[in-house]
């Protein structure tokens, strides 16, 4: 997989922008080209927030994805506004845990996960976008999960260093969501 156009939706507090960064920054790491648009409502936590982050072998023209490979959504109102951008084939992950919703796309793989709810199993409500950034790795391998480690070590700091092992039990519970779908 040569380039992957992501687009990350949800409310504000979800670490929406957050998981672009990091996933932007593992892209970075491994030596690929990579965007990262962040954009959010005027409310901040519990307003909208989105993200479209690109990943690519080759050169970015534009940072803006309308035609998504795959749509991370955490909220209803970004499933209805943003399900419609991802192309025919493409991946649909879905917060099941707060999606009661089914999609109506039935030309893309769509995938529930149960994000909120396997984060409160970890111990941590605050994990669950990594929840799904683990199944998102799984799914696409598009940047290691060593690299999403790395990056999360950068993003987080020294200061919130014990929050590493956490974030990376939730990368593993993503992805065993996933993996025999």
């Amino acid at each position: 997989m040569s380039e992957q156009r992501i687009i990350i939706a949800g409310f504000g507090g979800q670490g929406i922008l957050s998981m672009g960064q990091i996933l932007a920054y593992a892209g970075l790491l491994e030596g690929k080209t990579v965007s990262w648009l962040p954009s959010y409502g005027p409310e901040m936590r519990g307003g909208t927030a989105n993200c479209s982050v690109i990943i690519s072998e080759e050169f970015v023209g534009s940072p803006v994805v309308t035609e998504a490979d795959t749509a991370i959504i955490m909220n209803l109102p970004s499933l209805v506004k943003y399900e419609k951008n991802v192309v025919n084939g493409g991946n649909l992950l879905i917060n099941s845990s707060l999606i009661s919703e089914k999609t109506s796309r039935r030309e893309v793989k769509a995938y529930e996960i149960a994000a909120n709810d396997i984060a409160n199993e970890l111990g941590n409500a605050k994990v669950a976008n990594m929840v799904m950034l683990g199944a998102y790795i799984e799914l696409t391998r598009i940047v290691s999960k060593e690299s999403i480690i790395q990056s999360l070590e950068k993003v987080l700091g020294s200061s919130k260093k014990n929050l590493i092992h956490i974030n990376e039990e939730a990368l593993e519970r993503g992805a065993g969501a996933v993996r025999n779908h």
